[in-house]
């Protein structure tokens, strides 16, 4: 019997070690064969979202520090990386971050004290994952690749037209659960785009001791997948190339890797001590690289903003920022049966009897 050989989808070109880049760090326009930068609105809007974002951070590092928060990990330097990934995305598209997103998770509409309940650990998730179309933050690394390919699959087969965002960190493309999610994402030929902002370290360790392919953007040749090697502090470009795979991905051109070369500026977590494993000077060099500078400039330049608006995107900064100080310093007392409610439609017996014991501890104290 003959045997037909069912691969029969294109090889894709070899990603470019030369990362895309729409807007360089002086905020001028750089013209590229492949890509083109987004339009005046969509500039402003990826602009004003970082804004967001950053004070977002410092906000929720604040309150980490206070104790209101158990941890927080920043993502200051990354917002380009995330907001240009999430703006591409389209209305019934789906969003799965991991702890390192809320500024992701913020832009794409979550509400900003719902994303700060995981760092509260007073909730399951925190917020209603199809209300926003946005899966809960995954602490651990790279389980919420696999979750949305099994999401695209299931949608597929339904017919619903839906594409999925992964967003993961160079330290989670070490982990089995991505390599699982790459290949089921390529045989399956799900609309899937792995965004991976490589930000340099996991944690303590860097790039080089984990890979030494030329980018992670390569990877995707193991598997037969579209990668691309983008500039992670050029918002214009992240979200050229990200709303570009996303696209091709949903006309069944099949999943992407899109890696975002950026940096971690502040810890790891608010927990961690970076002057153990890194200089000062490598942090400078990246912080001489602000995306919220470079997109600034680019509009400033281009007439698309004026102080005035400018004052006004740092106003709707400072609101956010005061909405989640506020919510977050009420003293909201927590009910420890909670944490039976909405995890199995019909609660089991063990969990019935773990239920009536506590209420029953509770009771007596």
């Amino acid at each position: 019997m003959k045997h037909t050989d069912e691969r029969t989808r294109p090889v894709p070109p070899l990603p470019s070690q030369e990362p895309v880049r729409l807007v360089d760090r002086h905020g001028v326009r750089r013209e590229h064969s492949s890509f083109t930068v987004p339009d005046p609105a969509m500039l402003a809007e990826l602009h004003r979202a970082m804004v967001i974002g950053r004070r977002f951070n410092q906000q929720a590092g604040t309150l980490a520090r206070q104790g209101r928060l158990a941890v927080y990990p920043s993502s200051t330097g990354q917002e380009a990386a995330q907001v240009g990934g999430v703006l591409a995305l389209g209305e019934r598209d789906w969003l799965f971050p991991s702890y390192r997103d809320s500024v992701a998770m913020l832009t794409h509409g979550v509400d900003p004290v719902e994303t700060l309940t995981l760092f509260r650990g007073d909730w399951h998730c925190g917020y209603d994952p199809h209300r926003y179309r946005c899966a809960p933050q995954c602490t651990p690394l790279a389980t919420n690749a696999s979750h949305a390919v099994g999401l695209t699959y299931a949608a597929r087969h339904k017919g619903h037209d839906v594409a999925a965002l992964v967003l993961m960190g160079d330290g989670a493309t070490s982990e089995g659960d991505t390599h699982e999610a790459y290949n089921f994402a390529a045989v399956w030929n799900t609309p899937v785009v792995f965004l991976v902002q490589n930000n340099h370290w996991a944690i303590s360790v860097p790039l080089h001791r984990q890979s030494v392919a030329p980018t992670l953007a390569h990877k995707a040749v193991g598997y037969g997948m579209r990668g691309y090697h983008v500039d992670g502090n050029d918002a214009a470009a992240v979200h050229s190339v990200v709303a570009h795979a996303l696209t091709e991905a949903r006309e069944g051109g099949g999943p992407a890797i899109v890696e975002a070369l950026t940096y971690r500026v502040d810890p790891h977590t608010n927990a961690d001590a970076p002057q153990r494993y890194r200089d000062d000077g490598e942090v400078e060099y990246w912080v001489e690289r602000d995306p919220l500078i470079r997109m600034e400039t680019l509009l400033r330049n281009e007439q698309i903003v004026d102080d005035g608006l400018l004052e006004v995107y740092e106003r709707d900064a400072e609101r956010i920022a005061t909405v989640v100080r506020d919510r977050m310093a009420g003293e909201d007392r927590l009910d420890p049966a909670s944490l039976f409610t909405d995890v199995y439609a019909e609660v089991p017996p063990v969990l019935e009897r773990q239920r009536n014991e506590l209420a029953e501890e509770l009771r007596e104290v």
